[in-house]
């Protein structure tokens, strides 16, 4: 057997296991909504345009795709956040019940608002829908100490049943490093692999085992510019390494693929899957960490695992909108392209 045969059946094997596994998600639940109106002309009022209203989807955003990704791969996934009394975390609980997705880690708080993320798109019958606004509505504070509290007691149960912990940080005060690092200090998880995706305090968790940021959170963490230098992604790559104590590390580049770090073996280096011309970039990130996240809970390396992540992303973003990559949709990938790394 050729070794490209021997790395294709390896990942299969791996994909395949995705419903032996079980992956808490602790984070931020979004909702993503999508209002799509077509363009009918120029208002008077002002220099905009006017939209005839013609569709509105409400989906899962934030740690809530990351949940939603690993539901359609194939995973047991439990998700703990917070979710307000209002329509789009009902919203989001009713689209996790339709999946059999368990809602009991979900905090349902009436002082709470549910993050919601509004995009307006507008367009003609039949061309392409342009994305022309985002309004964001978010709380006004923090979860206060009770419902941290819970968060905690929620995380730990489930981390108890399960494979590994996917932390999804997007500010929101739901997975926070005191939460995380309280779990990993106090809260008796064992070996659990803690894997972490946090937008803006990257160097304020301890004890996480892997992390997948994008290059310009690991530039904004480091103050530095990656650009196209290769020595560049290592010395970054190497000091987030280094400072965290990971086994592993993810930096996604964008049409530059990505680079997966190993706490034994040299960084490597893997283009995008598919076609470098994408549709849509929304929640590519949480579709990353699924995916990569579930292929370590099955037994991957930290290669093996950045490859099927790989797969993953370069599938999802020539999807419109907040999107999902179903496991089938993996297999298909690995069968089409084995997988390839560039030499340096």
């Amino acid at each position: 057997m050729t070794k490209h045969l021997k790395e294709v059946e390896r990942l299969r094997k791996v994909i395949e296991g995705f419903p032996k596994v079980t992956v808490t998600v602790l984070g931020d639940l979004v909702a993503d909504e999508f209002v799509f109106g077509e363009i009918s002309r120029v208002s008077r009022e002002a220099p905009v345009l006017i939209l005839k209203h013609r569709e509105r989807a409400v989906v899962p955003g934030g740690a809530a795709n990351a949940a939603n990704n690993l539901a359609d791969l194939g995973v047991n996934v439990l998700p703990v956040g917070i979710v307000g009394d209002d329509e789009p975390g009902r919203m989001l609980l009713r689209y996790f019940r339709h999946k059999k997705i368990p809602v009991s880690g979900v905090l349902k708080d009436k002082a709470h608002t549910t993050v919601t993320k509004t995009r307006i798109l507008a367009g003609m019958t039949h061309t392409a829908r342009q994305q022309v606004v985002r309004v964001d509505r978010e709380p006004t504070e923090a979860p206060n100490v009770h419902l941290r509290r819970e968060l905690y007691l929620a995380a730990r149960e489930y981390a108890h049943a399960s494979d590994a912990l996917l932390i999804s940080d997007y500010g929101y005060g739901a997975a926070t490093p005191e939460i995380v690092n309280t779990l990993r200090e106090k809260g008796k998880i064992g070996d659990v692999p803690l894997v972490l995706d946090s937008r803006y305090r990257l160097f304020q968790y301890s004890g996480i085992t892997a992390a997948t940021p994008n290059e310009p959170e690991v530039e904004e963490a480091l103050g530095v510019k990656i650009g196209q230098s290769w020595d560049a992604v290592l010395r970054a790559g190497e000091e987030i390494m280094g400072r965290m104590k990971l086994r592993s590390l993810v930096i996604t580049r964008g049409r530059d693929g990505m680079v997966a770090f190993n706490h034994r073996h040299k960084p490597m280096d893997i283009p995008i899957y598919g076609s470098d011309e994408v549709a849509d970039v929304t929640g590519a990130g949480d579709t990353v960490i699924a995916a990569f996240t579930a292929s370590l809970a099955a037994g991957a390396s930290t290669e093996e695992a950045a490859h099927i992540a790989n797969y993953a992303g370069g599938i999802v973003v020539m999807k419109r909108g907040t999107a999902t990559v179903l496991r089938e949709e993996l297999l298909s990938a690995l069968e089409k392209a084995p997988p390839t790394t560039r030499p340096h």
